[in-house]
């Protein structure tokens, strides 16, 4: 009995050495060594391929602007641009991003577009970027007096210092650029032309979008008339305004036609040029997957020449429109726009001094040819 004993407990010996020989073997990461000297078996290893975090679930976002309602091939280019967007990113992405575009501030008003973007409350928009201007006085660049004199010029921002520093700001203050847009403006009212400074008669009442420009037309005797373009209308219909200033696309879209003697159209120069650009909340962009951003951005690259051109094209659409209508149309020549560039230069100087940063935006604006 006792041999039996003791040849069960060899065997048994020689079963734990096996195991621990065998154990030894293997890869040291998968055991532990506790306090007391044993050893633990950890977790082994997860060797599986790691999840696509690319893989998203559709989306779907609203875009909301303050321009009247178009469709992808009529209508006024700023709002076509929404159209066109929201249309060629569905298809793009196979209907994996679904864009509702609420045209006329029939979703959030004009101004009120950025705080909901900086929220997260509202996606994306086609949005003056001077609008935002009190709570991000850099903005009032895209919006500065005679600092931008052509289309040729206001395009070449994107690829400029300038349009890179914007961008930037932008991207710190909760919305990404995604089309650079720009609108020539020009002046309609009643009564004679306003084509030089010097032709602004002492007291008249004027709309004018910017800050800037506002300060500039009060420098030469103006009395400033705050609203939307989309109230000029019935303000110059009644007397609550002489006249204003607004982008050419707006002059049409609202029928301005109708009420002004005449414009003073942005074909030649002008000294109103105002970056109104397709922009998406930061909130929104980062919770995208990276396909869906490389698909906004694609789009987007692509539609940057329809813009260009649309809107330039804007310009001798809308003179075209108001001479047909017969009001009376001028051009500002050279001459007349050195004189603007003169009126807005305390305006730049008010903005380098008293915007943080404000004199590197000038000098980087000044230096795009």
């Amino acid at each position: 009995m006792k041999r039996a004993k003791f040849f069960s407990l060899g065997i048994m010996m020689l079963a734990v050495l096996v195991l621990a020989v065998g154990c030894g073997g293997g890869d040291e990461s998968t055991t532990t060594t506790v306090g007391d000297g044993t050893e633990d078996t950890a977790e082994p290893v997860d060797t599986a391929e790691p999840v696509d975090e690319d893989t998203a679930e559709p989306v779907e976002l609203q875009l909301s602007h303050q321009f009247a309602s178009a469709t992808a091939d009529e209508g006024d280019f700023r709002s076509r641009l929404a159209v066109k967007f929201a249309e060629e990113v569905a298809a793009k992405s196979n209907g994996q991003i679904k864009i509702d575009v609420y045209p006329g501030s029939s979703l959030i008003g004009a101004k009120e577009q950025y705080d909901a973007m900086r929220q997260g409350a509202l996606d994306m928009s086609v949005f003056p970027l001077d609008y935002a201007g009190g709570q991000v006085p850099q903005f009032h660049i895209t919006l500065m007096p005679a600092l931008v004199k052509s289309h040729a010029q206001a395009d070449a921002w994107a690829a400029e210092p300038i349009g890179r520093k914007v961008e930037e700001i932008a991207e710190n203050n909760g919305i990404k650029i995604l089309i650079w847009v720009w609108n020539a403006g020009g002046i309609g009212g009643k009564g004679e032309p306003i084509v030089s400074p010097q032709d602004i008669p002492d007291g008249i009442k004027m709309r004018a979008a910017g800050a800037s420009v506002e300060a500039m037309l009060k420098d030469h005797g103006a009395g400033i008339q705050s609203m939307p373009s989309s109230e000029m209308y019935s303000a110059l219909q009644t007397g609550v305004l002489d006249a204003g200033i607004t982008s050419a696309s707006s002059f049409a879209s609202y029928k301005l036609f109708e009420v002004v003697d005449y414009l003073t159209a942005p074909t030649n120069n002008t000294f109103w040029f105002m970056a109104e650009p397709l922009v998406i909340s930061t909130k929104t962009w980062d919770t995208l997957s990276a396909d869906q951003q490389a698909v906004m951005e694609e789009v987007a690259a692509e539609l940057q020449t329809f813009v260009n051109e649309a809107s330039t094209a804007d310009d001798a659409r809308v003179a075209k429109l108001f001479t047909d209508e017969g009001v009376d149309v001028y051009e500002i020549d050279d001459a007349a726009y050195a004189k603007w560039v003169e009126a807005a230069k305390p305006q730049w100087d008010a903005f380098a001094k008293d915007v943080e940063g404000g004199q590197e935006l000038i000098d980087m604006a000044l230096a795009v040819e």
